[in-house]
């Protein structure tokens, strides 16, 4: 197992500099000018935008501009954000604990509702349990979270003003009222998000288990005598998550990464938010950092789903 750890981080290098090579040449050769907004300020003369440029090195060739960030980076210099004008990492710790805060209680939720919804719906096929679920998971999954959370604001902010539809992100929560708005404004973009993953989950858990229920080794648990709690639990769901931890773990990493459009919708200071608006400035750095962030932890995950492969099938070997 340990030899197979290290082939997999070895040849994970290569393919992440691959990645952001391909990034920054996007990014670079994209149009849009990260010092716009001097060019448009006539109180700045030219010869201090173009000192400006060249001391941010936008005046040298995409290619060295891409060494020069990739030799700072194995330093540990994310750089400096262009419109911020503070550093990349500091600017990304400030959203980081927003997006976890939400992203992250969403995800967690999904997993623990869509598992057992998922299998009690394979348990109980064409049940009136199971057309409900099999009901809610395709609404949950196919409608768009822009139109569900517009939809909850239109309902619960509008016309029954229960809960506030703008995300306060500077909140403090250091007493019980501080407490209550922080769980009263959390509610929509959690339920949004939780909609999402819950139904995607729930169809993967159920169409799994419902592959894996006749099986032979099932039919044999049961004709060893074994109560069906058992074989359901210790035998057939264990060998049903193997597919369902692939989606688990590659969904992790949008924990930290961020829900672009969940947090546009509810004005949420997380990455999400900041990813676009880096977007619009051409803030090359922190965008760089968001999306390098975003490729390792998809490598990183892939593998941490691999070695939980052999976990939950004894007869996977890593050699």
């Amino acid at each position: 197992m340990g030899t197979y750890i290290l082939r997999r981080t070895l040849i994970a290098i290569p393919t992440l500099l691959g990645i952001s090579i391909v990034i920054f040449a996007i990014l670079a050769l994209a149009p849009g000018d990260p010092l716009a907004q001097f060019a448009a300020d006539p109180s700045v003369p030219p010869e201090v935008r173009e000192r400006i440029r060249d001391s941010l090195g936008l005046n040298d060739p995409w290619y060295i501009r891409y060494f020069k960030w990739l030799w700072a980076l194995v330093q540990g210099d994310w750089g400096f954000s262009f419109a911020s004008r503070v550093p990349v990492i500091d600017l990304i710790g400030q959203r980081m604990p927003q997006t976890l805060l939400v992203l992250g209680l969403a995800y967690v939720l999904s997993i623990f509702i869509a598992i057992p919804i998922g299998v009690f719906s394979a348990v109980k096929p064409y049940s009136w349990f199971d057309n409900i679920a099999t009901t809610f998971a395709f609404i949950g999954f196919s409608v768009p979270t822009f139109f569900t959370g517009l939809v909850l604001i239109l309902i619960f902010s509008v016309n029954l003003n229960w809960l506030p539809f703008i995300y306060d992100s500077t909140l403090e929560v250091n007493s019980w009222d501080t407490f209550v708005q922080q769980f009263k404004q959390m509610i929509m973009p959690v339920t949004v998000l939780g909609l999402f993953q819950t139904g995607t989950l729930t169809r993967f858990v159920r169409a799994s288990m419902l592959e894996n229920m006749p099986m032979d080794y099932t039919r044999t648990a049961r004709a060893k005598g074994l109560q069906e709690q058992v074989v359901i639990l210790k035998h057939v769901l264990r060998n049903s998550l193997i597919p369902v931890v692939t989606l688990i773990a590659l969904g992790v990493p949008t924990i930290f990464t961020g829900a672009i459009v969940t947090e546009q919708i509810f004005r949420i200071n997380g990455i999400g938010e900041l990813l676009i608006r880096s977007i619009q400035n051409s803030d090359t750095p922190v965008v760089m950092a968001i999306t390098f962030i975003f490729a390792v932890l998809v490598v990183m995950f892939n593998l941490i789903a691999d070695v939980l492969y052999g976990i939950l099938d004894p007869r996977i070997r890593y050699s």
